[in-house]
């Protein structure tokens, strides 16, 4: 049986486009590995493009099935252990059906835990510690998460996805639990996957994370946040997504002007991307192999190319 494909890269690269091609060549569906496409209506900064998931053959289109998209509300706090609860059933189902899964995203840290297959328990909220943190600013915060990362050897909550009070307030919490309630190794297995990674220069990835949020913000994405807030999601909830719901959350209750806002916006994505691709080098340090292909190949080629490896590691 095929093995899982994996496709990994940073935001703007070109990922889901790539692995729906690859789908439609293969008899695949689609795995996503971010944690912010889980919430419903939270479609534009968070970068869905589910059009990218129907594509055009012979003139008529062809939907590409995808799962772990849409599937929680806004306001709530989705977390890793929850992802790889839902990944491991969707996976299960897609091979169930015969077809080959392929995981893809940019959340380091959830395409880890899957692959791995890591041992994980829900963490409870611990109120004490959440008072005692609460005032702190981001960078206090982030440097207790390093030092506790440092006692524990832990390789989550790299800051890709820590770029809010909030988000590391949990983040801490959560390291602090697993220190004083140390787990085992899941006893799930780990799933074998071929990696693809999709490579981007850094300078076109910059022009693409720009035109792509200037476009974004064209679509609606304040609208967007203004919906959100209007069904009676706290500023306060929206802001813990980080990124754009962060900063356009702040424009859109009158706390940034628009410029400003974008000025920041744009600075935090880039960050972000670069983060993103620490992560990676970090996973190959860490072990994984990670084929790199070029993102600026016409999309055949690049398909052509992932279908090569594919064969190589059969018959490997």
């Amino acid at each position: 049986m095929q093995k899982m494909i994996t496709i990994l890269g940073p935001t703007a690269s070109g990922k889901t486009p790539l692995a729906a091609a690859l789908a439609l060549r293969i008899g695949g569906e689609i795995l996503s590995a971010d944690s912010r496409q889980v919430y419903r209506r939270m479609d534009i900064g968070t970068g869905k493009d589910l059009s990218d998931y129907r594509l055009a053959v012979d003139g008529s289109p062809v939907d590409i099935p995808y799962h772990l998209i849409d599937i929680c509300e806004p306001g709530t706090r989705y977390n890793l252990f929850q992802y790889q609860q839902d990944f491991f059933t969707a996976y299960e189902q897609v091979r169930g059906r015969g077809a080959v899964p392929i995981l893809c995203g940019g959340t380091g840290l959830y395409i880890e835990a899957v692959l791995k297959g890591y041992r994980l328990s829900p963490v409870p909220q611990n109120q004490a510690l959440r008072d005692a943190l609460e005032g702190r600013s981001l960078a206090e915060l982030t440097e207790m998460l390093r030092q506790l990362k440092a006692r524990s050897g832990s390789v989550m909550h790299n800051t890709t996805d820590v770029d809010s009070a909030q988000r590391a307030i949990r983040a801490i919490e959560i390291e602090q639990y697993t220190l004083e309630h140390p787990m085992p190794l899941r006893e799930l297995p780990a799933v074998e996957s071929l990696i693809i990674g999709v490579n981007i220069d850094r300078e076109l990835r910059r022009e693409k994370i720009t035109r792509r949020l200037r476009a974004r913000l064209d679509e609606g994405m304040a609208d967007e946040v203004r919906g959100l807030l209007a069904e009676g999601i706290t500023p306060e909830d929206l802001t813990y997504y980080g990124l754009e719901y962060k900063y356009v959350t702040e424009y859109v209750v009158g706390h940034l002007p628009f410029d400003e806002m974008f000025r920041q916006l744009e600075i935090a994505i880039h960050q972000f991307a670069k983060r993103q691709m620490t992560w990676f080098r970090g996973m190959e340090r860490r072990g994984f192999h990670i084929h790199w292909i070029d993102a600026t190949l016409p999309m055949d080629a690049k398909v052509e190319a992932i279908l090569r490896l594919m064969a190589d590691d059969r018959n490997a």
